[in-house]
């Protein structure tokens, strides 16, 4: 029989320190925060920022380290140190209910606002009030998957790296620039003197998502701007904005959530973009 294999002490502190990592004061004093599953791990584990290598530690069962195996070279291969961990411990530094042997720690990733106007995005995703982590994290996945070019939390949004977000969005924390903490006003007033249209998304817009399609208005460079789940965008913030834009109900639903909304007018503007139609 083979040797059994050493695993990492419950009581060790690395351990301690990666379940710290769970609330928000912690990993913005250590500017790390987890990611966790095979999917996020392996895009930390192939992701490298401004101070080296993204992935910097993994915790792993035996039983995942085996079925992950290529996930788990590739943290070694980044220099990321890996620990062989029993369940009790995944369980307890992981914030799900169902951990899948994997928990990752990485180095925070978000850019400086300034640097992604500096590379003159044509579509942009802001995240002007939105609280709730799991449509946080869905809509940076949807603006990954539209193939946006940044996403910005303002400071009245969630936390870009609270477990909940980062699991939503798949991965895609690891895929395109993300700015956090800007103010709704400087957002909107940078990325306008940076050549973007802004356009608010709100269920009581004066403008019509179909009616824009039709008139070739989508096609310059966007941004969106995506309001609060339950009571959408304040007036101030609609203010600001060059557009309010509803996107249209055909049926009898009350409404489309915040993440179906930001799907269908990310995608709506890529569409337009890639089609080269004029302002």
């Amino acid at each position: 029989m083979g040797a059994v294999p050493e695993l990492i002490s419950p009581r060790s502190p690395r351990v301690s320190a990666a379940r710290r990592l769970g609330k928000r004061n912690f990993r913005g004093k250590e500017r790390l925060f987890l990611a966790e599953g095979p999917q996020a791990v392996r895009e930390a584990a192939g992701h490298r920022g401004d101070a080296g290598a993204t992935l910097v530690e993994l915790f792993t069962t035996v039983e995942a380290a085996e079925r992950y195996a290529d996930i788990v070279g590739a943290a070694r291969d980044g220099g990321a140190r890996v620990h062989l961990a029993d369940e009790a411990v995944i369980a307890d530094i992981s914030t799900t209910v169902t951990p899948q042997g994997l928990v990752g720690v990485c180095r925070f990733l978000d850019k400086p606002f300034a640097e992604i106007l500096a590379a003159r995005p044509k579509l942009v995703a802001v995240l002007a009030h939105v609280r709730d982590p799991g449509n946080a994290g869905t809509v940076l996945r949807c603006a990954d998957a539209a193939g946006a070019d940044a996403v910005v939390f303002t400071d009245a949004s969630v936390d870009l790296y609270n477990p909940k977000a980062v699991r939503a969005s798949v991965g895609s924390h690891f895929h395109l620039p993300v700015a956090v903490g800007v103010p709704v006003e400087e957002a909107v007033t940078g990325l306008r003197e940076a050549g973007v249209r802004v356009l608010a998304a709100d269920g009581a817009g004066d403008r019509d998502l179909d009616d824009e399609l039709d008139h070739g208005t989508m096609g310059t460079p966007t941004a969106w701007v995506f309001g609060n789940e339950a009571w959408g965008l304040p007036e101030e913030t609609r203010a600001l904005a060059d557009e309010v834009v509803r996107v249209p109900i055909h049926g009898r639903a009350e409404s489309l959530n915040l993440a179906t909304a930001a799907a269908v007018c990310l995608y709506a503007s890529a569409r337009a973009q890639r089609t080269g139609n004029p302002r």
